[in-house]
C-alpha cells in the first residue's frame, strides 16, 4: 500500500518515491499544500474504492497515519 501512495504521489505531484515513507509528513517532510493533499486524497479515494470523510483529513497527517486509515477500512 505504501507503494501505490507513493506512486500516486510520484505522478500527481512529482514527489521522489524515495521520500515517501511511513513517518513522512505530507505538509512538513513532503511540503504538499492543502490543495495538493485535497488532489492527492481524490486520487487515494479512486484507487483504493472508499470516501475518506473531511472530518478524517485532519488526523491523516503523516504517509503511516494514511495507510493505517485505509487498512482499518478494509483495504488490502
Amino acid at each position: 500500500m505504501l507503494e501505490k501512495i507513493a506512486a500516486l504521489l510520484n505522478e500527481k505531484l512529482d514527489i521522489d518515491t524515495a521520500d515517501v515513507t511511513l513517518e513522512a509528513s505530507f505538509k512538513e517532510d513532503l511540503e504538499i499544500d492543502s490543495l495538493d493533499l485535497f488532489d492527492l486524497v481524490m486520487s487515494i479515494e479512486e484507487e483504493f474504492g472508499l470516501e475518506i470523510p473531511s472530518e478524517e483529513l485532519e488526523k491523516l497527517t503523516t504517509v503511516g497515519a494514511m495507510v493505517d486509515y485505509l487498512k482499518a477500512h478494509g483495504v488490502e
